[in-house]
This record gives C-alpha cells, structure tokens and sequence, in this order.
C-alpha cells in the first residue's frame, strides 16, 4: 500500500467520518476532469467504505481505487448496458450494501452516464446520496465571466451531422440572457468555431480546453476571431473542449427594426448566406448590422422549429 494514499484516507476519514453514510445506499461521486488532487476527502472516505464501485470504464475505476490504496468489486456500467448493469447494484444495495457509481470524469449523469441508474435505484426504494465535486461545465463558466447571463443552459454535445449540427447551433444563439455551455471533441472543434465565426461572429465564446489540467487554456475572445486563434498554435486544438456561449442580450424595444429593413433581410436570406443577406440588408436599409443579424437568427431558427 502506498504511503501517500494511506495519509489520504487518514485525512479523508479525520475530515468526512462525522458524517453518515448509511447502507442500502447508491453514492453518486464526482471525480476529477483532469487532477488527481481535485478528488474531495469526502469521496476519498466514502469509497472507502462502499461495498462496491459501479463504473463507466472499469479501467478507470480501477485506476482511481489503486491510486487511493483500495480494492473493491468493479462493475461496469456505462452507456450501452446502463439499464441491464443496473440489476446488478440493485441486488447488492437490496442485500444491504453500499455502493459507489463514478463515471469517468466529473460529475455522474451530467452528460455521462448515471441518469438511468439513479432512476431505477429510487423505483426500487433504495436512497441515493450525492457527494459533490468537479464538472466540467461548472467550471468552464466560473471562468467565463459571462456576468451579463441570467442563469445557464448545459447543451452538451451538439449532433455530428451538419445539417442537425447548424440548426442545433442556432437554436442555442437564439436564446435570450443564458450562457449555453458545449462540450467538443478534438476532431470536430475547428468545424465548431468556424460555424460560430458564421452564425455570430460578435458573440462573447469562452473556449475552455484540458480544464485542470498541466496545459490547460481558458479564453475569451468575439467568436469571428476564434477559428484565427486555433489556427495559430496546433497546440489549441488538442484535448477535451468546453465552450461557453455568453449569453444574447434581449433586444431592447426601442431598437426594433423597421419592418421595411426586416422585410428586406428575409428577402435576401431567401437567396444568399446569413451574413452576406445581412451586409446588403445593412447597405439598402440602413438598419444596423448586429441587429440584423440579430434578426436572421431568429429568422433561421423559428423556420427551422
């Protein structure tokens, strides 16, 4: 056993064994996204007491018990057996045990699995008791600064296919006064930002990239220089994103456009791109470019709901 993770569970069971953990019970942990050192003393204790961990990736699971000097039964219960695997921690909280569920990072059921299980563990009468910790999505907005949103909306992933892909974008940009947080993948992160640059280039975008981790980046910048400032380091585009889309200010009444200058736009959107529609609907109507655009977002997204 090693020396450090014996201190850790010294420490984890001086700080959290006040508190109760009673049996029959499904402990939903948060683990960290990137850094060891994020895990709580409290999960550090309750993993040490649970009869069993449920997990995403046993590997991972594994992995995490070894690093705090534990063995315990593994079970895998990831997205493609959730429902089935779910029998198995219902016969063991049934016959009294304590178990454990942590997906692979973060927080359960926040864009991971655990949502399933939760819910047929609370059909069956069994409790389910939540240890806080990391999430990604909490964390990319703590950075953000977003200081203008009322309230948030977690998005996730956005649908590979383009056509879904656009719409689904649209959709979040329509929203008035919430931040949207959007997970992206490595691969697919340069189409992400170059359709941001397209549909609101004067949107506020927190790119968060390999969040607590050693190389980890925040920033913030207009998404029409965002696809520049991936390109400049190849560096960016690596690892697990988060963005936070800053929140669309509502529209002040007085600032409503003609209807002259709407009728114009939905004319040219008819026939051209989104924003060369706006610049020849600016030029012919004098109507201001960003409320324009604005205005062809909601446009788009109420013709494609």
């Amino acid at each position: 056993m090693n020396i450090d993770a014996s201190l850790l569970r010294q420490a984890a069971a001086a700080a959290a064994g006040g508190q109760q953990y009673p049996a029959a019970t499904l402990y939903l942990v948060a683990t960290p996204i990137g850094n060891l050192a994020d895990l709580s003393l409290r999960a550090i204790h309750a993993l040490g007491l649970v009869d069993a961990l449920a997990c995403e990736d046993t590997r991972q699971g594994g992995a995490l018990l070894r690093h705090l000097g534990l063995h315990k039964p593994l079970i895998a219960l990831h997205q493609h057996n959730e429902r089935e695997a779910s029998a198995a921690v219902l016969a063991r909280l049934a016959a009294g045990e304590r178990v454990a569920y942590a997906s692979d990072a973060g927080t359960p059921a926040i864009s991971d699995p655990g949502a399933v299980l939760v819910q047929e563990v609370v059909a069956a009468g069994h409790r389910v008791l939540p240890l806080p910790g990391p999430s990604s999505a909490v964390t990319a907005l703590s950075v953000a600064g977003d200081a203008a949103a009322q309230g948030f909306a977690f998005a996730g992933f956005l649908p590979t296919k383009a056509g879904e892909r656009r719409t689904a974008l649209q959709a979040l940009l329509a929203v008035e006064g919430q931040s949207q947080v959007v997970f992206e993948a490595p691969h697919r992160i340069e189409d992400l930002v170059a359709l941001l640059a397209e549909l609101a280039p004067e949107r506020r975008v927190t790119v968060c990239r390999e969040l607590t981790k050693q190389f980890e980046t925040v920033h913030t910048a207009d998404a029409v220089t965002l696809p520049a400032w991936l390109a400049a380091d190849a560096q960016r585009q690596r690892g697990e994103f988060v963005l936070v889309l800053h929140a669309r200010a509502p529209a002040a009444v007085d600032e409503a456009l003609p209807a002259a200058a709407l009728r114009v736009l939905e004319l040219l959107m008819a026939e051209l791109p989104l924003k060369q529609a706006v610049a020849l609907a600016a030029q012919i109507s004098g109507a201001p470019r960003n409320r324009l655009y604005e205005a062809g977002l909601a446009l788009k997204a109420a013709a494609a709901s």
